[in-house]
């Protein structure tokens, strides 16, 4: 009897033993789960502007490497100069164009307020234009007071959308101070970079082993296409458009060139913007005036086509829609940090996607470029 009752002790003691090491398991993750909820909770603010960051630092990591070492391996004098050109050649023109398409927006909101909405009539030249001229000017003008006369009949909801669009504009201010603080913060990590590097192989190596390392290069490999190829050549062209709207004295300038940066992140081309322009310009100016604007603007509608292929180490292949979601998506759920955060993090998932399907296809291809690979210099 007294074996029977040491048998059953025996046999219980491991089960207890086991049952206790599962609750404390368990009570480890809870714990380790709640600090992990609670810290995501206090950087929740700030992930955004983290994330721009690194991915600002992982695509100006070559011009500072390259900075450097013609500063002689000064790389803290070398992140100063990229983060003040970066602030002088994006940030404030990015902020003049959005300010001015806001002020374009209100504008129209208080035409559509003060009842005296109107479109802009033909203009009298056109008159003078043989066998074609009078029907012309005459269904130019019946257009224009028929779409004005059904704006006008539909002002209402049309007033609603566009308090929604001011709404979603009035934003824009923050944007801008994050996208500086954006800019300053990736400074500071290409500072960092050979740490920063060395922990993301480390990262990527614990989670995945090799194929993790593998990862870690084809996103930044990505990280640095879409952003030289897309949102570069992106800025380049808004850029050298909204120049020439100035030059020129383009009406409603802000408002057309935000509409170029949107068409050329969704890798549609300023074509759809400058090419009415060039018919508009030569209806409305002289014929010399007219010629010399067309001659700058369609070097600006194909310059694309050069500068792509020079600045992607590799052709990208991720789809048009990807990007477009990645645009449209962004905006409307971080606004304007989100116009470059968007179609970046969605090309990287994509990529990393088909890398995790197709191998054999994708990681072999991706170039060394993990997220700030190669040692630098230091101070």
């Amino acid at each position: 009897m007294q074996q029977q009752k040491s048998g059953t002790a025996a046999e219980a003691g491991p089960a207890q033993i086991s049952v206790e090491a599962r609750v404390s398991d368990l009570v480890r993750i809870g714990i380790i789960g709640l600090f992990a909820y609670w810290s995501l909770q206090l950087i929740a603010p700030f992930a955004l502007i983290v994330i721009w960051s690194a991915i600002l630092a992982v695509a100006l990591f070559p011009m500072f490497t390259g900075l450097s070492r013609l500063l002689g391996d000064r790389p803290k004098l070398s992140a100063t100069i990229i983060v003040i050109a970066c602030l002088v050649l994006i940030i404030a023109p990015l902020a003049l164009v959005s300010v001015n398409f806001a002020d374009a927006i209100l504008a129209l909101v208080a035409q559509l307020k003060s009842d005296n909405f109107t479109l802009p009539a033909a203009p009298e030249a056109i008159r003078g234009w043989p066998v074609v001229g009078e029907r012309l000017y005459a269904g130019w003008n019946q257009v224009a007071g028929n779409l004005a006369a059904a704006i006008m009949k539909f002002q209402a909801p049309l007033r609603e959308v566009m308090g929604v669009i001011i709404a979603k504009f009035a934003a824009i201010g923050g944007g801008v101070l994050s996208f500086v603080a954006s800019v300053i913060l990736s400074g500071i990590f290409l500072t960092m970079s050979p740490r920063l590097a060395a922990t993301i192989q480390v990262l990527a190596g614990r989670i995945g082993g090799e194929r993790g390392v593998g990862f870690a290069r084809l996103a930044g490999s990505t990280v640095r296409n879409v952003s030289r190829g897309v949102i570069g050549v992106a800025l380049l062209q808004t850029l050298l458009c909204g120049l020439c709207f100035a030059f020129f004295d383009i009406p409603a300038r802000g408002a057309l060139t935000f509409a170029v940066f949107m068409l050329c992140l969704m890798q549609l081309g300023p074509g759809l913007v400058l090419i009415p322009a060039i018919i508009w310009a030569w209806f409305s100016w002289p014929a010399s005036m007219a010629f010399a604007f067309t001659v700058v603007a369609i070097p600006i509608t194909v310059v694309d086509n050069v500068l792509k292929p020079i600045l992607m180490s590799r052709g990208l292949s991720t789809p048009m829609p990807v990007i477009l979601i990645g645009v449209i998506g962004g905006t409307l759920s971080h606004g304007l940090l989100g116009l470059f955060l968007g179609p970046i993090v969605l090309s990287v998932f994509y990529e990393l996607l088909r890398a995790w399907a197709w191998p054999s296809e994708t990681l072999p291809g991706a170039t060394a470029a993990p997220a700030m690979a190669e040692n630098t210099g230091t101070d």
